[in-house]
């Protein structure tokens, strides 16, 4: 009871904080909000039982890679970012071709990105309900991709963007909440020498190609790019690495938490396996879990169709309108929903943002080496191309159970 009460409190304080709007209104704040919503968004959800499930004891090293390969990725969309900022000049013919080809695989990987988001939806929305099926989840999720393209369509999605804060402080709130609880919990079981350390499932190639499968669980500091005509290029830098750092530090201690704390009867594979998992943690925690799936899926698969659709219009110069391109989106996502298992969807999702970070670093190498001369940065750069293009063609999906 107490553990409850203190998590329900430690809650609500970090909500109205965020809330405050001393604090929602600060630029860099303001700034930082979108991508760190991005980052510990849907992975947050499914990382713990993945990682605990497959990597044991090693859970935290794979957590470690991931926020470290995602931060160098980070690092080259930055340098972008800087070098547009900083010289005017048109890029050359090639870098130019290959921003397009970036920005169409962008749009393609936001639409598989909301089938990831609103399937989780489906399945955290029926996860405490007397229906909590596959099918019913999939019944769930069709329904709202039918009603995102309806309100799309007919209205356009500003007046859903605004949710967009209010959700992201909700969720870091019950994020902070979780990790209080698990830190008791931690506590509690390492005083009585409880504590687990698991031997991994996945070894070898198997374990390297399946963490590759999960680039898009630290995906979304790429969003930092995209807010030029509301804030600087320098302002646009510090939020997209203080949403990398901040976010890191949470995956971290998280992972931390649940690496050692879990018996292997009491880990399985499946959409929302962290409800369960919470439910010997605090038995508030599932409830609080499921407010926080519904409202940051729901506020991200918005912004990831205006998105995409703004993209795809952009890209075709009018020739698919935003809301044919909404259509194609929500089309592909009930196949997507239908045909394909979530854990898939995450691979699928991870291949695609994995081309795209190639691409920008390609775009960076290419830039370093004509406009700067630099050549640690080129090498670096172009390193984390090939890269990029090694996840898209090798990750694997984790197997669901």
């Amino acid at each position: 009871m107490f553990v409850n009460g203190l998590i329900l409190v430690v809650t609500l304080i970090a909500g109205a904080v965020l809330l405050w709007p001393r604090v929602a209104n600060v630029k860099l704040w303001r700034a930082t909000m979108t991508p760190l919503a991005s980052i510990i968004g849907s992975g947050f959800l499914v990382l713990g039982p993945i990682l605990d499930f497959q990597y044991g004891k090693y859970a935290p090293l794979i957590m470690l890679a991931l926020c470290a390969g995602a931060y160098l990725f980070g690092g080259a969309i930055r340098h972008n970012i800087r070098l547009r900022g900083e010289h005017d000049e048109d890029p050359d013919k090639f870098v130019a071709r290959l921003e397009i080809g970036g920005s169409w695989t962008l749009a393609l990987a936001y639409v598989i990105s909301v089938a990831y988001y609103l399937n989780l939806f489906g399945a955290f929305g029926v996860s405490l309900t007397p229906w909590d099926t596959k099918y019913s989840a999939r019944i769930l999720t069709s329904v709202v991709m039918l009603l995102i393209l309806a309100v799309g369509w007919f209205k356009g999605f500003r007046a859903l963007e605004r949710m967009e804060q209010v959700s992201v402080s909700v969720k870091l709130a019950i994020i902070l909440g979780l990790l209080v609880g698990l830190a008791i919990f931690f506590g509690k079981e390492a005083s009585t020498d409880k504590l687990v350390f698991l031997e991994p499932r996945a070894s070898g190639w198997a374990a390297i190609s399946l963490a590759f499968g999960l680039i898009v669980t630290v995906q979304g500091f790429e969003t930092s790019r995209y807010l030029g005509t509301t804030y600087d290029h320098l302002t646009r830098i510090r939020s997209m690495r203080l949403a990398q750092l901040v976010s890191s530090a949470i995956y971290m201690i998280y992972i931390g938490f649940v690496a050692y704390v879990f018996q292997g009867n009491e880990l399985h594979l499946e959409e929302t396996a962290i409800i369960d998992m919470m439910k010997v943690v605090a038995p508030i925690l599932p409830f609080l879990l499921v407010a926080a799936a519904l409202t940051a899926q729901f506020s991200a698969a918005i912004a990831d169709t205006s998105g995409s659709g703004g993209l795809v219009a952009e890209l075709t110069g009018g020739l698919v309108s935003e809301r044919q391109a909404y259509a194609i989106l929500v089309g592909i996502g009930l196949v997507f929903t239908w045909t394909v298992d979530l854990f898939e969807i995450i691979s699928y999702a991870s291949r695609a943002f994995a081309i795209y970070y190639g691409v920008q670093s390609a775009i960076a190498a290419v830039s370093a080496h004509r406009v700067l001369g630099h050549k640690r940065k080129t090498a670096l750069y172009a390193s984390l191309a090939i890269l990029g293009f090694m996840i898209a063609i090798l990750g694997t999906p984790a197997e669901g159970g």
